[in-house]
């Protein structure tokens, strides 16, 4: 029979903490709003959700963890989808805060990519990545789950390029065009459903391709641009005991990102990578549990990333 001094407290740290700082951020929205609901049920929801697929993950046996993300990754990927995409007709893609950024209006997708995609990784990381990411939620459906690593070379700099064709792409739509593909209007719906219908198209054929889930992430995303400048500061990352720690490299070959999370670990740092989506696989993968979430003040460091053979 399960009671409360039965829970294992200390493992719901994180997920408290996370739903706790989406509320604050709730409170502030609702009141800077003009006490409008809006923020409030929007950022709730949010935090909740996740808070939800953590504390999933935290309290599930090793083998049902990736349960929790799965949850997390559902329900924040079909409501910023479904409820805020499509019915709201609000473009959160990477064009629609180019759009806005062009009209100077402060809309739905400035407001997400500033929480989600550039203050938020300061604190949690590429969290976004590993538990909210609505192209993720469809990319770990796929079956190749283990990547036999990185494509040697700069192909991580795809991204910078795709990064660069957005902009410039939307500049110059709206520039020649006067075209505003960002909130409440069919323009923005299409923009958002033909970018989506392309990213899933592109991912899925990449890691057919190269046999890897995360391949779009790893090369093409261009949502990582801004995720990777500030999860470079995150106070929460993936730290290790190294001591506990037998270099057996598990967490190393079942990183979806192909970092090597061991390295770290052993040389008595966090893992600084900015590749690191929290997903928290090496967490769960690690028998002597020598691997956890921390929390601390550091920056990110050198990049440690298996490479194919």
């Amino acid at each position: 029979m399960t009671t409360l001094s039965n829970i294992p407290w200390k493992k719901l740290i994180v997920p408290a903490a996370t739903m706790a700082a989406f509320w604050a951020l709730a409170v502030v929205a609702w009141q800077a709003s003009g006490s409008a609901v809006e923020g409030l049920l929007n950022f709730g929801y949010l935090g909740t959700a996740l808070g939800l697929g953590l504390g999933l993950y935290a309290l599930l046996p090793k083998k049902k963890k990736p349960i929790g993300r799965r949850v997390s990754l559902v329900l924040i990927g079909v409501y910023l989808f479904g409820l805020v995409g499509l019915l709201s007709r609000q473009n959160i893609q990477i064009e629609g805060v180019f759009f806005a950024l062009m009209t100077g209006v402060v809309q739905a997708a400035i407001i997400h990519y500033l929480v989600a995609k550039i203050v938020g990784p300061a604190l949690f990381g590429r969290m976004w990545c590993g538990w909210a990411c609505w192209s993720a939620m469809v990319f770990d459906l796929l079956p190749w789950k283990r990547s036999a690593g990185r494509l040697p070379g700069k192909w991580g700099w795809l991204r910078y390029a795709h990064f660069g064709l957005s902009m410039g792409g939307v500049v110059l739509l709206y520039a020649l065009f006067a075209i505003d593909g960002s909130v409440e209007s069919m323009t923005a719906v299409w923009f958002f459903l033909g970018g989506n219908l392309a990213y899933y198209a592109v991912g899925i054929g990449l890691a057919a391709a190269l046999k890897d889930n995360r391949a779009f992430c790893k090369y093409v995303c261009p949502v990582a641009v801004p995720l990777k400048l500030t999860s470079r500061f995150a106070l929460m990352k993936i730290g290790g005991d190294a001591e506990a720690c037998t270099g057996c490299q598990a967490c190393d070959k079942l990183c979806p990102m192909d970092i090597q999370v061991s390295e770290y670990i052993q040389s008595g740092t966090r893992v600084l990578s900015t590749e690191c989506t929290l997903c928290q696989t090496c967490v769960s993968t690690c028998a002597k549990d020598a691997i956890r979430i921390t929390f601390a003040a550091d920056m990110g460091g050198p990049e440690r990333l298996r490479e194919r053979v």
